[in-house]
């Protein structure tokens, strides 16, 4: 006798959900598949997490994380009323459509981009817009704006992923929907050639109708503690704040958070090894006839002229060394490549090691 359906949700039962980067567990894999930092975090956060972990985890943490909203707010020079910790920059996606979105309603992204908004909008119910790029991952704006009148959120990754490139504020600025939020999802803006300011946040065009969500996970080197942030019109938080978690971050990660956000100079140092690397990574993929994005992230996107794009990651896997391999079947067009993460120099000689040997 066959068990009866699980009763899940029809947005739930038809949901293909997101398939994250493969996380081997044993050692002796190059990982550049899942856009971490190589580098470990500044040691004053493994003293913070010590510390804390000697400290009162019998009683919860401060359901706000007021001491990390104090850190994060200098970043930005803004009040720490405008910061909004979460279990990840991906908790503060999911409050903003808890707080923003009833089903139904639209939400957009660009295409490709981060398919994670996909998933986390129709779990919500919600109508999602893919608003597909310009072949040279440029954004449509006469197109883009007439599709902005009923849109709740309008996600933005930049840089973008998986392309890696940045999309200009004065674009940015075009992008703020009509009656809705506009979400500038900075998690490799430490990475840029010239950061982000968080002036966006000022500007008239988007004054109280733009939130920019961070994580720690990538230039702060801290993906395993699971900690982000938005920052927003504290108007804003204070709705987010009413459907968070009662005690969304836990009391280690907030006190590791505070530390390596005070120890700044430890994540600029890593990012700035890391596009020195960045530029070695590019430059090698050219020589091999490889097609590279200009990228301000942690990571590159490439394409060969010869399509043999799966063939190559499977090849590299065989040899243990992870990149992503991606497709993306978008009306108009689709893209297929690998994006490879920027590792250390020594992780990167090995993948063309391996990439000359699969043959490139």
């Amino acid at each position: 006798m066959s068990s009866p359906s699980p009763p899940f949700r029809p947005d739930v039962a038809r949901l293909a959900g997101y398939l994250p980067g493969e996380q081997p567990q044993e050692e002796g894999w190059v990982k550049l598949n899942t856009n971490e930092n190589p580098y470990p975090p500044s040691p004053k956060v493994v003293e913070a997490i010590r510390q804390a972990a000697e400290g009162r985890l019998n009683l919860y943490p401060d359901p706000l994380g007021r001491d990390f909203c104090r850190a994060a707010a200098r970043l930005f020079d803004v009040d720490p009323e405008w910061i909004i910790p979460g279990n990840g920059s991906d908790e503060i996606l999911t409050i903003l459509l808890r707080t923003f979105v009833d089903p139904g309603q639209k939400i957009a992204y660009p295409y490709p981009s981060y398919v994670l908004y996909e998933t986390l909008g129709e779990i919500q119910g919600a109508a999602v817009d893919r608003i597909a790029l310009r072949d040279d991952w440029s954004w449509p704006l006469e197109s883009t704006r007439g599709r902005l009148a009923d849109c709740r959120l309008l996600f933005v990754p930049n840089p973008n992923s998986p392309s890696g490139n940045r999309f200009p504020d004065g674009d940015l600025l075009q992008l703020v929907p009509d009656e809705g939020v506009l979400v500038l999802d900075e998690a490799y803006g430490d990475f840029c050639d010239e950061p982000h300011s968080g002036d966006l946040l000022s500007s008239q065009e988007a004054a109280g109708r733009m939130v920019v969500t961070r994580t720690l996970s990538k230039s702060y080197s801290l993906a395993g503690l699971r900690l982000g942030f938005g920052v927003a019109h504290p108007d804003l938080v204070a709705g987010m704040r009413k459907v968070k978690d009662s005690y969304n971050c836990d009391t280690l990660s907030l006190a590791a958070g505070v530390a390596a956000l005070e120890d700044g100079d430890w994540m600029r140092e890593n990012a700035a090894r890391i596009r020195r690397t960045r530029l070695r990574l590019v430059e090698g993929l050219a020589t091999r006839g490889f097609d590279v994005v200009p990228s301000q992230a942690n990571f590159v996107w490439t394409t060969h002229p010869d399509g043999e794009h799966l063939r190559r990651f499977e090849a590299l896997k065989k040899e243990r060394v992870l990149v992503r391999y991606m497709v993306f079947d978008a009306e108009e067009p689709g893209r297929e490549g690998l994006r490879v993460t920027v590792g250390t120099d020594e992780q990167v000689d090995r993948f063309f090691e391996a990439l000359d040997g699969v043959g490139s």
